[in-house]
């Protein structure tokens, strides 16, 4: 069965397909006057046309002009209406001077032309700033989205923020500030370009700084390029470099600080583009800070309380009292000694304070024995280390420190526990950890032996040969 095609209202038809009805009805009363003469011409030979006659075809004559009149009319109007819509449209696109500029002389046609060249050439330029701005925001994306995988802390993503941004609007330099925690002062976090009046160390006052009005009304600032005469009225400006746009690192109706992206390699104001891509970083900016904020909060609950459950297990044997920190400060030592990074360093300061926290699974007769465990109670103590790893392990920001408070007891031959590890197997963090494990237990009172001293400690260390890093012990021996 097939479904009749739908009748189209004449109100609602094209333009086209109006004009063509028109035309065809206006055609036919003349098209119908010629027929009629010309029957009565191939009939009789002649025409006749009586008065009657006449007053008749001329009324269908004026019917007809009438009726194409008023249609065409209601096109008319339909037409000037768009020419209307259209030229309000040019308006807001090119301005009212230069629209009248051009529809100055000549016919329609070529005032139609040349419109019709200008919009083709506006777009042509929108298109490419849309396409420029698109692949701005893909780069910023891009650059920023290679970061987050390798990026070590938020100093380093911020630096990759500021530089990213700075580098997209072409500015000249970046700066990235903070609050402090009574948001009194701004402080600088990260820097990139030229600016060399303003260092990390740059702090001022939040309520005397040109920034004011970006933290109190949490709105972007943007100062355009300036004279000489009006610089002088600004505050702070022989810090910066004009044109500025900054943005408030903004969350939950707190403003954590400001970016501002100072000069530009072009003799030109930052437009909205511009504006608008850095106050979107800005945003994001924020939430990064905060989440880091969070995330250091957190991480530092978790390992002072584990910390704290260090501590008393250390605590239950008068006679391993204070060897948390003295084995932490060894190690820190040690890595200082050997130029390690401050990385390195706080994972074997935290590993230190930490590398005993197993011994919590660890009976008490055992852990406070006033004398040599047997091979049973060995059995137990062995397992300590493992212990100490399961604790540590479900908190992601200790997962660092695994590896070393698990092989603190292994030993470069094989003999330790609690994996056996040989060697190069054997993490050089966890080798300088073992070294100062040992020396402090060495060097302390047992129930079952005295405390040696140094220079007993030093021949101990070397008479453990090749079961501990000798080159580690060099640098111990060098800084008792």
């Amino acid at each position: 069965m097939t479904t009749k095609p739908k009748m189209t209202p004449f109100a609602k038809a094209s333009l086209v397909s109006q004009f063509n009805i028109l035309f065809i009805l206006i055609s036919i009363i003349p098209l119908g006057i010629i027929y009629y003469l010309y029957v009565q011409l191939k009939s009789g030979g002649e025409l006749e046309l009586t008065a009657d006659n006449l007053s008749m075809t001329l009324m269908f004559v004026v019917l007809g002009i009438g009726v194409g009149y008023f249609v065409m009319s209601l096109i008319l109007r339909k037409i000037m209406n768009v020419t209307k819509a259209s030229k309000t449209a040019l308006e807001n696109i090119f301005g009212q001077e230069k629209l009248k500029k051009m529809q100055e002389g000549d016919n329609e046609v070529a005032v139609l032309t040349r419109t019709f060249n200008e919009v083709t050439t506006k777009l042509e330029e929108n298109v490419q700033k849309l396409e420029l701005a698109k692949e701005t925001l893909q780069t910023v994306l891009t650059r920023v989205g290679e970061g987050i995988s390798s990026i070590q802390n938020i100093d380093t993503f911020l630096e990759l923020i500021v530089e990213t941004i700075a580098q997209a609007i072409g500015g000249k330099s970046g700066i990235l500030f903070l609050t402090d925690e009574e948001r009194t002062e701004l402080y600088v976090n990260t820097i990139y370009g030229d600016n060399k009046k303003v260092t990390r160390k740059t702090k001022f006052s939040i309520d005397n700084s040109i920034f004011s009005s970006v933290i109190l009304s949490k709105q972007n600032l943007v100062v355009p390029k300036m004279d000489e005469v009006a610089l002088k009225a600004v505050a702070k400006q022989d810090l910066f470099e004009f044109p500025m746009v900054a943005a408030p690192l903004l969350i939950h109706d707190k403003v954590l600080g400001v970016i501002a992206i100072c000069g530009r390699t072009v003799d030109i104001n930052f437009g909205d583009e511009e504006i608008s891509l850095v106050s979107s970083v800005a945003l994001q900016t924020a939430v990064a800070v905060e989440n880091d904020k969070l995330n250091v909060d957190a991480e530092k609950t978790y390992f002072d309380i584990i910390s704290a459950l260090a501590f008393a297990v250390e605590a239950k044997d008068p006679y391993s009292r204070g060897h948390l920190d003295r084995v932490s400060d060894y190690s820190v030592k040690i890595a200082e000694k050997m130029n390690l990074n401050e990385e390195d360093k706080r994972i074997l300061r935290d590993a230190a304070r930490l590398h005993d926290l197993g011994k919590i699974g660890v009976t008490d007769d055992i852990l406070c024995k006033p004398g040599p465990l047997n091979d049973q109670e060995w059995v137990v103590m062995k397992n300590h280390p493992a212990i100490g790893e399961g604790i540590v392990k479900p908190v992601t920001s200790l997962s660092n420190l695994c590896d070393i408070i698990r092989h603190h007891h292994e030993k470069l031959d094989g003999s330790g526990y609690p994996d056996g590890l040989k060697g190069e197997e054997i993490h050089p963090l966890v080798r300088i950890l073992a070294v100062a494990d040992i020396v402090d237990a060495i060097m302390t009172d047992r129930p079952y032996r005295k405390a040696l001293t140094e220079d007993q400690a030093k021949k101990a260390l070397r008479d453990m040969g090749d079961t501990i890093d000798q080159s580690i012990v060099d640098v111990l021996i060098s800084i008792l």
